[in-house]
């Protein structure tokens, strides 16, 4: 099965976002909203990728760094195109970009219970670190 891959623009963001919503494992914030992406897509131009099947969006790589660490969120492939190779094509894509940019580590964030995801990314030479947590807190806005 061909794929295209193209670079992840706004116009894509709608598609994009119903993908996150069907797919498992993918925990979705305000700031996935279209403000949010536009944003993160601009600090990070060329990162982010679609894999498009026929012209239709079955793939998105969400991409970036900042300025010593790279970071892959939101990788999601449509259930239904699964196990051809899309997510590796994404992942390495966004991950040649990262290393042109002088990025030589790269970290993402999984749910625990994300069983399929963890093995995926230990079929691709990830590793699971428990050495480091992470640790988080909401920022309210400045009126």
């Amino acid at each position: 099965m061909k794929i295209d891959i193209s670079q992840f623009t706004i116009e894509y963001y709608d598609d994009v976002f119903a993908l996150w919503r069907q797919c498992e494992g993918i925990g979705l914030s305000d700031a996935d909203s279209g403000r949010g992406i536009q944003t993160y897509l601009d600090r990070n131009p060329g990162m982010s990728f679609v894999a498009l099947h026929e012209g239709k969006l079955v793939g998105a790589i969400l991409a970036g760094h900042d300025g010593r660490r790279g970071y892959i969120h939101h990788l999601a492939i449509h259930p239904d195109y699964r196990g051809n190779g899309f997510a590796r094509e994404l992942v390495c894509r966004s991950l040649a970009v990262l290393a042109t940019s002088g990025i030589r580590k790269c970290h993402l964030f999984i749910f625990n219970d994300n069983y399929d995801g963890l093995e995926f990314w230990k079929r691709l030479g990830w590793i699971h670190r428990s050495d480091i947590s992470i640790v988080s807190k909401n920022i309210e806005p400045i009126a």
